[in-house]
């Protein structure tokens, strides 16, 4: 493990294989969402971003939930006078932008429910796998509170969108495949083997063109179909003038695998 991403964590549970930093998300019994758990993914995801020999995440729950939503049996402790709830606010946001804003892609293995802030932690990743027994759902409703519809509006539909935040509904893993919201559904056993692989095909890329692509597609997200695909020419010019970019073309007229040294 590189020193930068050395913990120790109480929330988090990190290991580096060939290029993939895969976090566990370790808050029994359900994955809380914790004020640790969440300062502890900002300030890993951060440090990912500048740690070279990190080249993508695979984002899962320790055990059989992915993440069970905002910690409410702890609300009472971390909200207890003026400011606490700006503050509480404030830092659930940034930890999800912390996820979308990460430079290295992050792959969602979605392993048991996510809901709640669990589904706007997945909506804040970039590819997503879920294992068939997996649901995503919003059911803030039926404890009096709201959470995570922005988020959600990013992954479903008008009509399902809001029949979850109404309702509670929870969808499951092979309905958000067939909605074409995760890449597959696979069986609980395989779903980490599954991310596992298409993070080390991320990791093969170059380093540079990774990160500006996921860039790219950040800031293009809500621009207009002319400024987004210009702003995409400009990094795409950028992106050609590095050596990787030369590598690869190289590597593609030799016919051989590109070796790439991030510069």
């Amino acid at each position: 493990m590189p020193p930068a991403l050395q913990g120790p964590y109480t929330a988090l549970d990190i290991t580096l294989d060939n290029g993939v930093a895969v976090i566990l998300l370790a808050n029994p019994p359900v994955n809380a969402l914790s004020t640790e758990m969440m300062n502890e993914l900002s300030w890993v995801l951060d440090r990912i971003s500048e740690t070279p020999e990190v080249r993508a995440v695979v984002l899962s729950g320790q055990g059989k939930t992915f993440c069970a939503g905002a910690d409410l049996k702890n609300r009472a402790a971390t909200i207890k006078g003026p400011g606490d709830l700006p503050q509480h606010s404030r830092r659930t946001r940034e930890c999800f932008h912390a996820i979308r804003e990460c430079a290295k892609p992050v792959i969602a293995a979605i392993n048991g429910p996510a809901l709640g802030a669990g589904l706007a932690i997945v909506a804040s990743c970039d590819i997503l796998i879920a294992a068939t027994t997996a649901t995503v759902g919003l059911p803030e409703i039926n404890v009096g509170l709201l959470g995570g519809g922005r988020h959600g509006m990013r992954l479903f539909s008008h009509s399902r969108l809001r029949r979850m935040m109404l309702t509670g509904l929870r969808v499951d893993g092979n309905e958000l495949y067939r909605l074409g919201i995760v890449e597959a559904a696979v069986p609980a056993e395989t779903l980490m083997d599954e991310a596992m692989a298409l993070a080390r095909e991320l990791a093969s890329k170059s380093p540079l063109a990774s990160v500006l692509a996921k860039q790219t597609l950040n800031a293009i997200e809500e621009m207009s179909l002319r400024d987004g695909y210009r702003y995409e020419q400009d990094m795409t010019a950028a992106i050609a003038k590095t050596e990787d970019a030369q590598e690869a073309r190289r590597a593609f007229l030799e016919k051989r695998p590109p070796v790439f040294q991030g510069r």
